[in-house]
């Protein structure tokens, strides 16, 4: 068994080539154990991610791609509804510090609300040494940490793989398979050319190296995935891992409606009408028009 967790959906603007309702379906489609959709710093489609996954009946994990001004990108997988509640006001704080449309976050914010959530680091990220940021990363975290590995089909898959396994050992962090999914079949690669040609402001025949290199980046089936890492199934095996050990889910939020500070004997309506009153003599101190 097998659970993608790294899908890029539409709602990473200009970059993810499905909706994350049609992830949830071909994961089911497909057998998976279950799916994850992490988004770049935003957890804005896990609303439609999780009533489609209720309705098909497929297990959803809430968790987001974290892009930080460090340099870094971490999958974060909340475990419980604190670490959940964390992450939001996370995302929160690199939103009001940044333009609309952006994000700034850092390493030290994340530390701050790591408690609970499980982190795998995307090593394509990192610039330098990735022994020495996982070491980093396991010093400051307050949670699990797994470096992401997939496949990107550019000829030297297996000897990356191996590499970044022995630089996991070496560091005492496990591997955790993705299929780094940017859309939910193949048949979406030209909308993501277009998407990556709009994002770069580009023609199509003048992309070259901006689009994808292939069309390998959609979902795939259980058995394609352990075939991809059968020298190393324990990164499948961690996959469910994850899973087992994410119990949070978005049935556990509800409205909690606040309480009114409402004088005694007077009710929220009455209070409300001579607030509103007072206010509009001191509006219109010679009469109200």
């Amino acid at each position: 068994m097998y659970a993608e967790l790294q899908t890029t959906s539409n709602f990473s603007f200009l970059e993810g080539a499905s909706h994350p309702e049609e992830y949830i379906l071909q994961a089911k489609i497909l057998g998976h154990k279950a799916v994850a959709v992490t988004d770049r710093n935003t957890f804005a489609g896990i609303v439609r991610a999780h009533k489609a996954a209720k309705e098909h009946d497929m297990r959803f994990i809430p968790a987001c791609r974290l892009d930080l001004m460090d340099g870094i990108s971490l999958l974060a997988y909340p475990t419980n509804r604190a670490a959940y509640a964390g992450l939001t006001t996370l995302l929160t704080i690199g939103n009001r510090r940044a333009e609309k449309g952006s994000c700034h976050l850092y390493f030290d914010d994340v530390v701050i609300y790591s408690k609970g959530v499980i982190f795998a680091i995307l090593p394509s990220t990192v610039d330098g040494d990735v022994s020495a940021a996982l070491g980093m990363l396991k010093r400051r975290l307050d949670g699990d940490l797994y470096l992401a590995v997939s496949h990107g089909y550019q000829g030297e898959d297996i000897r990356s793989l191996n590499q970044l396994a022995d630089v996991a050992h070496r560091a005492g962090v496990p591997l955790l398979a993705t299929g780094d999914v940017c859309f939910h079949h193949s048949e979406r690669r030209q909308l993501a050319d277009v998407l990556a040609c709009v994002r770069n402001h580009k023609k199509i025949d003048e992309a070259g190296y901006l689009v994808s290199a292939n069309a390998e980046r959609f979902m795939k089936p259980d058995h394609e995935m352990m075939r991809l890492f059968k020298t190393h199934p324990e990164a499948i095996e961690n996959t469910l891992r994850v899973v087992n050990a994410c119990d949070f889910s978005l049935d556990e939020l509800s409205y909690d409606y606040p309480n009114e500070p409402v004088p005694k004997g007077l009710t929220p309506q009455e209070y409300l009408e001579i607030e509103t009153r007072r206010g509009m003599e001191s509006r219109y101190p010679e009469g109200v028009p």
